[in-house]
């Protein structure tokens, strides 16, 4: 079991009630499934950081120093196996999101499945000032949020300011380890996770944090964008819309642990632009750029599509599965197994993806609603939307001629689906045991309607 760095932030339960995490998909039946959530109040104290005289260079290889350390207590939400045999001694840290203004875990809604099936525990983490004492919505869902300090069970909470909030990161998950250690066990693999904003913190996070403490053995850095996240300043939030426009910075490629990116179409190109940060795979570094999928979707929304008005429908597309995938090969590669698998790059022309015949994009992981395509699935939307509809992508439906010159007959279309699903776990991008969800998946109704159309 690896070594990890000592941590004095204590942790102490909250009585049972509403936690306040903004979920719009319900996930698994924790108490059918041997689980158990608690929610803790995390206090300590955590260190900021500062670059040394050379920067913060855009190779990610940053030399940071510990600058002041501030009080903080925090909100922590822990979801554990009940019974210590089930638990597999992987605990999963989610940076938790605060682009709405509220907290929420866009990566527990997409891993979930995966975390409970693997015996996995998972704990989001407020690591943000946003989440913990209110902000401004960076993606436009209404006006300023009171934070968790608006709910009266959190008033104890405080928040030094997101120049901490790399080390409430690392001081949480290291007392996370040593809470499960009394009544799980010994947590043998670490793994942090995070979805936009989250993820450009854990870019900073792994470039300049992970290698001062060597805290966690793996990251999964979710649909980030070109830029890292600022070290921020005491007593005060970071602004992503300003810190998005800073200049693209990689993950560096000499870290000790792997690290796994997956990026959608919505990542590459426009408001996030990653693609100048687009870097090559490394001993220890894997990027996947998933076709037809967009920076959230259907998948993540459920039924709040309707709430966002949006001009087209959301992007339908497979990023879930994939995904999953991702955790599943980063904990075995941060246990000491084989890496991760490579992956293809998108296509991009001029700026823009480049398009097979139907309208999606060519080259990326790929997936049976692609390669197998009734629809158009994109990264964007139509031009001047509300931002909140730029990251939700689009599905547009293909004429009905062109479905039906494609597969002449249902039974085609289900046989060519099922390949393409094979292929994709065939590759290592789709697991196995999701294979009858995705081919659940398949477009029935529209191709017979479309057959019957014509």
């Amino acid at each position: 079991m690896p070594t990890r760095p000592r941590t004095t932030t204590t942790l102490t339960p909250l009585p049972a009630g509403e936690h306040g995490l903004l979920a719009a998909r319900p996930g698994p039946d924790l108490p059918a499934a041997g689980y158990a959530e608690t929610e803790l109040v995390a206090a300590g104290t955590a260190p900021s950081y500062a670059a040394d005289a050379a920067g913060l260079p855009q190779d990610g290889r940053w030399s940071l120093v510990e600058r002041d350390r501030a009080d903080f207590a925090t909100r922590v939400l822990l979801r554990a196996p009940v019974d210590p045999a089930a638990y597999s001694g992987t605990l999963v840290v989610e940076w938790l999101n605060v682009s709405s203004g509220t907290d929420a875990a866009p990566d527990w809604t997409y891993l979930a499945e995966e975390v409970v099936r693997g015996g996995h525990a998972w704990a989001g983490v407020s690591a943000q000032h946003v989440g913990v004492m209110g902000g401004v919505s960076a993606v436009g869902l209404g006006g300023p949020s009171a934070g968790l300090r608006g709910l009266e069970r959190y008033a104890a909470l405080h928040h030094p300011g997101d120049a901490c909030s790399y080390g409430i990161f690392g001081e949480v998950a290291g007392a996370l380890v040593d809470h499960l250690a009394g009544g799980l066990g010994a947590t043998t693999c670490l793994l942090a996770i995070g979805e936009s904003q989250s993820a450009y913190a854990l870019t900073t996070y792994a470039n300049g944090v992970q290698p001062l403490t060597g805290r966690f053995d793996g990251f999964l850095v979710h649909s980030r964008g070109g830029a890292a996240m600022p070290l921020g300043e005491p007593g005060a939030a970071v602004d992503i819309g300003v810190f998005r426009n800073d200049p693209p910075t990689r993950i560096r490629d000499d870290l000790a642990v792997p690290v796994v990116m997956v990026q959608t179409e919505t990542d590459l190109t426009g408001r996030l632009a990653y693609l100048p940060a687009r870097q090559p795979d490394a001993e220890r570094v894997r990027l996947w750029e998933v076709a037809g999928t967009a920076h959230a979707d259907k998948f993540q929304i459920g039924d709040f599509e309707d709430y966002l008005s949006c001009p087209r429908a959301v992007n339908r597309g497979q990023q879930a599965y994939v995904v999953r995938a991702a955790l599943r090969h980063l904990e075995t590669w941060a246990r000491g197994g084989t890496a991760a698998p490579t992956a293809e790059r998108l296509e991009v022309v001029d700026g823009r993806f480049a398009t097979d015949d139907l309208g999606n994009a060519r080259g990326g992981v790929r997936t049976p609603a692609v390669d197998v395509a009734v629809e158009v699935l994109s990264g964007d939307t139509e031009p001047g939307a509300p931002v909140i509809c730029e990251l939700f992508g689009s599905t547009v439906p293909l004429a009905a001629e062109r479905v039906a010159a494609a597969y002449p007959e249902l039974s085609a279309y289900l046989a060519a689906y099922e390949r393409a699903t094979d292929a994709a776990i065939a590759a290592g991008f789709v697991l196995p045991e999701d294979r009858a969800e995705l081919l659940a998946e398949a477009r029935v109704d529209e191709v017979a309607a479309a057959l019957g159309g014509v």
